[in-house]
């Protein structure tokens, strides 16, 4: 059954009755403790209020900035560091839009724009289009029509080139849980048409009147949208393992240090970002026999583009060799919900397994769900075991100018650190067995799917 997704308001109380993990936690496990008393999550939090002054659009001054600093710190750790460029068509967002829909001429829709979309405007009757899939639009006259379109299931993108292909001048997209849709079309297509998105409750409104019969004409305008060509960059920080004792294994964890315009992304993601940056000087010193590489990659709010780059230089024999991808994104909001592993498949795999012993261990057992919005998909697509750390529900600042320090919880970054940390160096730790079998991990632990909404 769907989990009823809770008011932002509620989410937001509720979030101060979540467990305290203020202090460490002791293990009764020796290794976890040589993890645990070691992370300075005072480090994590002025690493956040520094990347957190302004925020680190991809492309950008700002996030080339944080790119060069976070490769210095990896490098004062006596890493060694890459800081990879790569092209991507940057996008500036639109100097208006606008949504007027007959029989509502009172109405201030405040609809949000999509990255990527295009400018134009275009008037036209409104047709519900359902999910925007191929399938739902046979039989749907679209020509010269607006679709209203809900969300779930495909890609925005996708929804928008379907509706365009058969026809439609415009889209608009109404969210399928509570909140606002901040989202992208992944990028570029010259089919685009404009696109823009609404509520929940405008886009039920709105399909209600039109089951109901109602003959509804809506106009839409997208202007001052502009896409260019730029440069992004991923920090890579690698760690060798002991060549005697080399298990010829990898172990990736990542975060990604853009942010969205406007938003200086204290929680999204510069807290993934430093506990990222805080693991690598936790291991800096410490003996392995598996090879570490910590990332933090750029241009992620435009598509995961940075973590496809990372992944698409890798070689083959690199790809066999990876075990494991930790991926934190979101790790420190106060006002978010409790922490969960998402994987894209919605299966367990060995990193929610080691996460799920970690979080048994330190404070309480992590369980895990299915999403696929962050930089774990590159690699889960080329079979590389990843799992996204995140609490959720996110927080109501997400994605906005109120996504600053502030808002940020000590007790949930230490939390994070400590499981994530504890996972990756029961891999890593130079007394342990060799992960032959990536599907099975070291140590099982009984954790549950849940089926929890990030919005």
């Amino acid at each position: 059954m769907k989990q009823k997704v809770l008011p932002l308001a509620l989410i937001a109380s509720l979030a101060f009755s979540l467990p305290a993990y203020a202090a460490p936690h002791p293990s009764d496990s020796a290794f976890d403790n040589k993890i645990v008393k070691r992370i300075k999550v005072d480090n994590i939090y002025d690493t956040i209020e520094y990347l957190s002054k302004e925020p680190r659009v991809a492309g950008t001054r700002a996030e080339h900035d944080a790119a060069k600093y976070l490769e210095k710190q990896f490098k004062s750790y006596g890493y060694d560091t890459e800081l990879q460029s790569f092209k991507f068509m940057s996008y500036k967002e639109p100097d208006h839009i606008s949504l007027e829909v007959s029989g509502f001429e009172d109405t201030d829709w405040e609809p949000l724009n999509f990255s990527y979309g295009v400018n134009g405007q275009a008037t036209g009757e409104l047709v519900y289009a359902g999910l925007g899939r191929t399938s739902d639009l046979d039989g749907v006259d679209l020509s010269g029509k607006i679709a209203l379109i809900s969300r779930g299931e495909i890609p925005f993108g996708e929804k928008v080139l379907n509706a365009s292909r058969a026809g439609a001048e415009a889209v608009l997209i109404f969210n399928n849980t509570s909140g606002v849709i901040n989202g992208t079309l992944g990028g570029p297509d010259s089919d685009y048409v404009p696109a823009l998105a609404l509520t929940r409750a405008q886009g039920q409104e709105l399909l209600e009147r039109l089951e109901a019969g109602e003959s509804l004409t809506a106009t839409v305008e997208v202007e001052g949208a502009e896409t260019k060509e730029s440069t992004s960059y991923n920090v890579i920080a690698t760690k060798k393992p002991d060549k005697k004792k080399s298990t010829n294994q990898i172990v990736i964890v990542g975060a990604h240090h853009d942010s969205v315009e406007g938003a200086p992304g204290a929680n999204d993601d510069a807290s993934g970002t430093a506990t990222t940056l805080e693991l690598a000087r936790v291991m800096a010193n410490m003996p392995i026999d598996t090879e570490l590489r910590f990332i933090t990659f750029g241009a992620e709010e435009n598509g995961l583009l940075g973590s496809y780059a990372y992944v698409d230089s890798l070689t083959e024999d690199e790809i066999e060799r990876t075990v494991g991808m930790f991926q934190m994104d979101m790790v420190g909001s106060r006002d978010a919900g409790k922490l969960i592993m998402y994987t894209v498949d919605g299966e367990k795999n060995i990193v929610t397994d080691l996460g799920a012993a970690a979080g048994s261990r330190l404070s309480e057992t992590v369980n895990y769900g299915q999403e696929g919005r962050s930089d774990h998909v590159p690699f889960a697509e080329v079979g590389i075991p990843a799992a996204l750390f995140i609490h959720a529900p996110v927080e109501p600042w997400y994605h906005t100018p109120e996504d600053t320090i502030d808002k940020i919880s000590k007790e949930k970054l230490q939390e994070v650190a400590e499981i994530v940390g504890a996972a990756v160096y029961q891999i890593a730790r130079p007394d342990t067995p060799a992960l032959e079998n990536a599907k099975v991990a070291p140590k099982k632990v009984d954790y549950e799917f849940e089926q929890r909404e990030l919005e």
